[in-house]
């Protein structure tokens, strides 16, 4: 995984049917190569990490 892969700024769902994100900056390279990644949630405003690996295969929200 790499820094420059993060799609700062998209909107994005949890898997097909999940609730929206907004995603954020990179935050730390974890052991294992991947990247946790600053989120935010829409409807709450909540703010989470999440794994780069796995936010690259959720789909944009519409």
């Amino acid at each position: 995984m790499q820094f420059n892969q993060v799609p700062t700024g998209a909107i994005k769902t949890f898997g097909e049917f999940g609730i929206p994100y907004q995603v954020g900056e990179a935050d730390i390279e974890l052991p294992d190569g991947d990247i946790l990644v600053n989120i935010t949630l829409i409807e709450s405003g909540e703010q989470e990490k999440y794994r780069l690996s796995k936010l690259l295969n959720d789909p944009n929200a519409e």
